[in-house]
């Protein structure tokens, strides 16, 4: 059975994006247009691939089945039209980049603007969100996250900062009225403002000194969801609501404004820094091989490595 490309693509952008107008937006159409386009690929295969309702567009069971072969196809089909890219002057296509939000606060806005200006025909769509992605799955090319967390038989670059520290600090308002921590554990006296995964676990907060090394899991005054409403927390700590602890790049501008005081800085532990992955078993698309090469260009010195399982 043939089916028409742009309606596979349709049907892929609102499964995805679970709406027709965020599928829209996210593939550059129109509503009218990929519903019609959905409609046009049930019709074809003779069953319902989402049900819709007024609040939400979700895949049925059929739908889901097709949603999980078609991505992996559909980057097949990608790569092999991308092969004629080498015979342009310049790489042109889109970059698809799944990253964590932080990456997307603290990594990506150093590099974006001089990438995008060196190569003009590239088109860049970063999907931002904290919880595990099968890039494949996803539709995307490369994907921002720390060693910890990158997926199996991947090939890993170096990307931002090399190392980075969690920091710990409060307005000096709330310090002046509930006292000065001195040690980690003075924490669980203070009104601590958390964050929660996307999984829904909380994490501790370490701190190491020296060869100490410290885990409070103090009492949460306020918990937010981590990255999405990370703002959140900060906003709050800015206004006296308690102690915030987070990526120091996040907290800095507040730091040197004197709006938050750092707290225990000399505990403030410290880890490596993001890589760029992607899947070391498939052909490289062009903008991906593109975006690489900038990231190399900048790189500390620091070799890519192969997450094996």
């Amino acid at each position: 059975m043939k089916c028409d490309l742009s309606d596979l693509h349709a049907f892929l952008a609102v499964a995805r994006h679970q709406g027709f107008r965020e599928g829209a937006r996210a593939s550059g159409g129109s509503a009218s247009g990929i519903s019609l386009a959905v409609r046009r690929l049930e019709e074809q295969l003779g069953v319902r691939l989402l049900n819709r309702t007024t609040r939400s567009v979700v895949p049925t069971q059929a739908g889901q089945r097709l949603l999980e072969r078609l991505g992996p196809a559909l980057i097949e089909v990608e790569d092999a039209l991308d092969v004629v890219n080498v015979f342009r002057d310049r790489p042109a296509g889109t970059l698809r980049l799944n990253v964590p939000v932080s990456a997307s606060r603290l990594v990506l806005p150093a590099l974006v603007p001089e990438f995008l200006q060196a190569y003009p025909d590239i088109q860049l769509d970063v999907l931002a969100e904290d919880g595990f992605v099968d890039l494949l799955a996803s539709g995307c090319d490369a994907g921002i996250r720390y060693d910890e967390r990158l997926e199996q038989d991947m090939v890993a670059v170096p990307i931002g900062p090399r190392i980075q520290r969690f920091a710990a600090a409060a307005s000096p308002d709330y310090l002046n009225r509930c006292g000065r921590p001195e040690h980690p554990r003075e924490l669980l006296a203070h009104a601590c403002l958390r964050g929660r995964f996307a999984s829904g676990t909380v994490p501790p907060w370490d701190f190491e000194r020296g060869t100490e090394s410290v885990r409070v899991d103090p009492v949460a005054r306020m918990v937010v969801r981590l990255g999405a409403a990370a703002d959140l927390a900060v906003d709050a700590a800015i206004g006296g609501a308690g102690v915030v602890y987070m990526f120091e790049d996040w907290l800095r501008p507040h730091l040197q404004s004197g709006a938050l005081e750092p707290v225990l800085a000399d505990w403030w532990p410290q880890f490596s820094g993001p890589f760029l992955y992607y899947p070391g078993r498939r052909l490289v698309p062009a903008p991906l091989r593109a975006f690489v090469d900038f990231i190399r260009s900048r790189s500390t010195g620091e070799s890519d490595q192969i997450v094996s399982t």
